[in-house]
């Protein structure tokens, strides 16, 4: 902690709480608790059930939960394997511009940067209708498809899977490369062998930042969507509309619990470079 006095301590947490409450945990419980309502007429919530639940993991709300668990897990991978080649071939870019006085190379590299966060900068409704155009002609006819929503998502995510790994190649010890290479092993042996393990950690935290925000994206998906295939987020904005906030509030309560458990599980792998 950077705080080492124990007045400042103590004001830290006391400050933390204040925040934390009112603007993270409390609406959280008022979730919750309308999940298990059927009124809210006063300061607190009235008729208890669980029926609201037991929709929430049947029929449509069952198919659009394991709709938004294939489209998290697929955009995810995509992500992570596109985020993780660019955050490699722009470090290299970089590398190589060391010394050149014109600096093509690491010029290149920034360019890279800039692209791949592009899409966190500009609001997710514009990625959505950027998708929606360019993939509704052919020879990539993709709309009316579940493979524009999972594309858009995978657009969306990469720039923080990029972002991680190229902060954790910053981090990366040349030596463990430098001796692999003086050893004689080939390029695409260290990548193999040598870095891509030590970047393990890194990419499970860019996979399980990329599965959370696709499991809750919704501005671009509800310009995409096909009427087969409704993610979640999709189906709760559509309960709450029409008024079904009780219901609404349950199948929210049921994504919470999904992402959770599954950056649970992401978070429980360990590899051999965690430990160093």
């Amino acid at each position: 902690m950077l705080v080492h006095s124990r007045t400042g301590k103590w004001a830290a947490r006391v400050l933390f709480f204040v925040l934390f409450v009112p603007l993270f945990a409390l609406p959280m419980l008022v979730i919750v608790a309308a999940s298990f309502s059927t009124n809210w007429s006063g300061a607190f919530p009235s008729g208890p059930t669980a029926e609201h639940y037991t929709s929430a993991v049947r029929g449509e709300s069952l198919q659009a939960l394991t709709t938004s668990l294939v489209t998290a897990l697929t955009a995810s991978l995509l992500a992570l394997t596109f985020g993780t080649w660019a955050a490699l071939a722009a470090a290299s870019l970089k590398n190589r511009g060391e010394g050149v006085p014109p600096m093509p190379f690491r010029l290149w590299g920034r360019v890279l940067d800039a692209l791949f966060m592009l899409p966190v900068a500009v609001p997710s409704v514009v990625v959505g209708l950027a998708v929606l155009v360019a993939f509704s002609q052919p020879p990539f006819l993709l709309n009316g498809t579940r493979w524009i929503v999972i594309l858009a998502h995978a657009v969306l995510v990469t720039a923080f899977a990029y972002q991680s790994v190229s902060a954790a190649i910053l981090r990366l010890d040349p030596m463990y490369e430098q001796a692999a290479a003086s050893l004689g092993a080939s390029p695409s042996y260290v990548l193999w062998k040598v870095k891509l393990p030590l970047l393990l950690p890194s990419l499970n935290a860019a996979a399980g930042l990329c599965f959370a925000l696709s499991m809750g994206e919704l501005s671009a998906t509800m310009m995409l969507y096909p009427p087969d295939w409704t993610p979640l987020p999709v189906q709760i904005f559509t309960a709450t509309d029409r008024g079904s906030l009780f219901t609404g509030s349950a199948v929210a309560v049921v994504l919470m619990g999904t992402t959770l458990l599954v950056l649970l599980a992401v978070s429980r792998i360990r590899t051999k470079a965690s430990y160093r």
